[in-house]
């Protein structure tokens, strides 16, 4: 039985290839999926919690964090994406892009060229803008981020306090902050992950 997507302004549909790769079977519509996927991601987090030795600025880490976070959803967690989609950059560039953005946090880190939470959120915006995966590319980013603001000292952003995978005026506010920063005002962003 195929599951009804019901893909939420700004969400990244996915090609019919990386919809067969859902790996439950009794899943029908996007409420049961979203539910699922939610289970997933809450295992990912304490999985994360325990991994204090690793190097979060890592490419292993971060498939590793999406395969943590989607692996009873989707048979390409962790695996970057291999078509073009509405959001990101073109799919051949994905490790490249991604090595930079490593590269370049690393760098605005130890030059502290940024505060802690600016670090994290400006992180989110990149990584979010480059779209390494098929779906779950927002709630990984924030994941991350909120990974990286308490590496760096400081506690979890609050991301508006509710959920971003609804339809609805945070999740507008949300997207408008991306696009805000997108063109460089990463004022919006700062403020929403804060709210």
């Amino acid at each position: 039985m195929a599951v009804n997507f019901e893909y939420a302004p700004g969400a990244t549909p996915l090609d019919p290839d990386e919809a067969a790769g859902l790996v439950p079977k009794h899943i029908t519509h996007q409420g049961e999926l979203n539910a699922w996927e939610q289970a997933n991601i809450f295992q990912a987090d304490r999985w994360a919690a325990r991994q204090t030795r690793r190097d979060l600025l890592d490419e292993g880490f971060l498939r590793d964090l999406h395969r943590q976070m989607f692996d009873k959803t989707w048979l390409w967690a962790g695996t970057f994406r291999k078509s073009n989609k509405n959001i990101g950059v073109d799919w051949m560039q994905v490790a490249v892009k991604l090595h930079d953005l490593l590269d370049n946090t690393r760098y605005q880190i130890a030059h502290e060229v940024f505060g802690p939470q600016e670090v994290a959120v400006r992180f989110h915006h990149q990584l979010v803008w480059v779209h390494a995966f098929a779906n779950g590319n927002g709630r990984h980013a924030r994941l991350m981020a909120d990974l990286l603001a308490m590496r760096l000292g400081i506690g979890r952003l609050s991301w508006g306090s509710g959920s971003l995978t609804s339809v609805g005026d945070l999740r507008a506010r949300y997207l408008s902050a991306l696009r805000a920063a997108d063109q460089g005002q990463c004022a919006d962003l700062i403020a929403f992950a804060n709210s």
